[in-house]
């Protein structure tokens, strides 16, 4: 069940694009190797309730997600 919910995560990551030139697509907050990024991910099927998922750059690189590309339009909080 988890893996659908990943699967799902990558699809609505991958294809979300922040328009060029806009000012809130700098990135993310900097931060160090364990802050971790807060973002909007699609809820699991079945469900309306909104889902926020909060991990590293690194693990949200391993699920290819770029932290600062999707940062404008998903992102909600930095946990230092």
């Amino acid at each position: 069940m988890a893996d659908i919910g990943m699967v799902a995560l990558s699809l609505m990551l991958a294809t979300s694009q922040p328009a060029a030139g806009d000012p809130a697509t700098t990135g993310a907050p900097a931060g160090d190797a364990n802050t971790r990024y807060c973002l909007r991910v699609d809820p699991i099927t079945g469900s309306r309730m909104e889902t926020i998922q909060c991990r590293t750059r690194e693990d949200w690189a391993l699920l290819e997600v770029d932290v600062d590309q999707e940062w404008a339009e998903n992102g909600v909080r930095v946990l230092a």
